[in-house]
């Protein structure tokens, strides 16, 4: 048979071989001549990221730990190249793997996740809220302001009440409902079951709340504050009733339970929501972008601690004030809650340690 009589794209190189054939020991060649000039930094990096995957640091030399960054390059580089030129599968996973691995080593997190949350909680959370201080202090003012309106409102107008408490949320609490049938919300192992519906839909409520308020905050921080003032109004409105039975103490006190921490965690979101909007609106001197970022930042780590504090108000709402059945005894752990949230925030300094968002 002679070369006319080949299938057709099956013809033979110089060397006598069919193309096909000669393709492949091309590319291997090429892959062959690609590993072989490139292969000591390839080990040398696999070298030093296995010494520090596994605890070794200080055996290794400085030398070694400045040419990481740019053994760390130069093995990307080759990956990109692998990728390009199509050499054989197991180089190009090899390359993978390690690239992956270099990136962790390289700019990956340098702490655990231990670590990270000792240093939130010793002193990195409670330094994030003191930093927003001025934005606290004007979501306080929102949030009494809101609860006066809300009040105020009902009191001129009790259709305002409907207005403002949704009929799912006031269930049998609503004006013209006779002290009796009030008191019974608060008080007696009958009553805990509907109370107990009314204040997980109250933590659903404060909840969504709580996230939207931050969120909102990049457009300037208005809907954070509009949010505070609608939330709380519905608060004044029920506050105006009970207060109307000559229950208001008992319905603080059994509000304070969870409510000195929800609260609490409801206006650092508005805070930190507000925090963004204001960099946005005022950055200073500093360029928009760098003030937003900064602000983002700390408002991250204000959020995060305010999801522990949620979770802190539903145990305290699922087990203390089901079990705590008198006002004084409500009051004395609503209080302690408040004066111990206090004391963490504007008194404890900690480590002192800044913490940077995840």
């Amino acid at each position: 048979m002679n070369a006319a009589t080949l299938p057709s794209g099956t013809g033979r190189s110089d060397t006598g071989l069919p193309d096909s054939v000669s393709a492949i020991e091309s590319a291997a060649l090429r892959s062959d001549r690609f590993r072989l000039e490139r292969e000591a930094d390839w080990q040398r990096l696999e070298a030093i990221v296995t010494s520090m995957e596994k605890g070794r640091l200080r055996r290794l030399s400085d030398e070694d730990l400045l040419a990481l960054p740019g053994l760390y390059r130069t093995v990307a580089s080759s990956l990109s190249i692998a990728r390009e030129t199509s050499l054989d599968a197991a180089t190009l996973a090899y390359l993978e793997a390690l690239v992956q691995r270099a990136w962790f080593v390289v700019y990956g997190p340098r702490s655990s996740l231990w670590d990270w949350l000792r240093g939130f909680l010793g002193g990195g959370w409670s330094a994030a809220v003191r930093a927003i201080w001025l934005d606290i202090l004007v979501a306080l003012a929102v949030m009494v302001a809101g609860t006066a309106v809300g009040w105020l409102l009902v009191a001129h107008d009790v259709d305002w009440y409907h207005a403002l408490v949704g009929g799912d949320m006031a269930g049998g609490r609503v004006p013209g409902a006779t002290r009796e049938a009030l008191r019974h919300t608060l008080f007696g192992d009958s009553g805990r079951n509907g109370m107990s519906l009314f204040a997980t839909q109250l933590f659903s409520n404060n909840s969504q709340v709580s996230i939207l308020a931050f969120a909102l905050g990049f457009a300037f921080g208005i809907p954070s504050l509009l949010l505070l003032v609608h939330n709380m109004a519905m608060l004044g409105a029920m506050l105006w009733l009970y207060h109307g039975a000559g229950l208001l103490t008992d319905f603080a006190g059994w509000l304070a339970v969870h409510g000195t921490t929800e609260l609490f965690a409801i206006m650092l979101a508005g805070a930190a929501g507000l925090h963004i909007g204001r960099s946005l609106a005022f950055p200073g001197n500093r360029p928009v972008l760098q003030a937003t970022a900064e602000a983002g930042r700390r408002a991250a780590l204000v959020m995060t601690g305010v999801v522990l504090m949620l979770i802190v108000a539903a145990l305290l709402e699922g087990f203390a004030r089901q079990l705590v059945d008198q006002t004084f005894g409500r009051f004395a752990i609503g209080g302690f809650m408040l004066a111990a949230w206090c004391a963490y925030f504007f008194a404890f300094r900690g480590n002192r340690g800044k913490v940077r968002a995840a």
